[in-house]
């Protein structure tokens, strides 16, 4: 009887040494951006936070779809209200975490960034100005008229 609880025991503490190792240890990490289109609570017994990043490569071409978990309800605090903004996920990629109570996927979302809007219609630059602050037409010497 002794050495079946000890066998008992020993699986126990291995099972607990392998879970805290899956959930401690990074297989991976690195840096996403794009736009966070899709973000929900899931889960029957143990909820996660779900969502989808579309990232575009080149203007004109079909976005990939980055799907994250995120545990931290903080984070996701975050995430919720950057949708339509464009973001920068840091996650962590986990393996041989068992069952879906640590999320769908295997890439923890720990920390966001959202980044500032640019305006439309200015492509991202801006107008030279002259000495007296007036915006210079895009291709205009040094010392021309000012833009109308």
């Amino acid at each position: 009887m002794k050495k079946v609880l000890l066998v008992l025991v020993a699986l126990v503490v291995l099972a607990a040494g392998w879970l805290w190792v899956a959930t401690h240890w990074s297989y991976s990490s690195g840096e996403r951006a794009g736009w966070v289109q899709k973000f929900s609570r899931k889960g029957w017994v143990c909820k996660t936070w779900e969502g989808e990043l579309s990232m575009v490569a080149m203007p004109g071409t079909v976005p990939e779809k980055f799907e994250f978990t995120v545990l931290d309800d903080e984070i996701a605090r975050r995430i919720n209200g950057a949708m339509g903004r464009r973001v920068t996920l840091h996650y962590e990629q986990r393996v041989g975490l068992p069952g879906s109570c640590f999320g769908d996927t295997r890439y923890y979302v720990s920390e966001v960034q959202v980044f500032e809007e640019l305006p439309l219609g200015t492509g991202g630059a801006r107008l030279p100005a002259n000495p007296e602050g007036q915006v210079m037409a895009p291709n205009a010497a040094p010392g021309a008229a000012p833009a109308r």
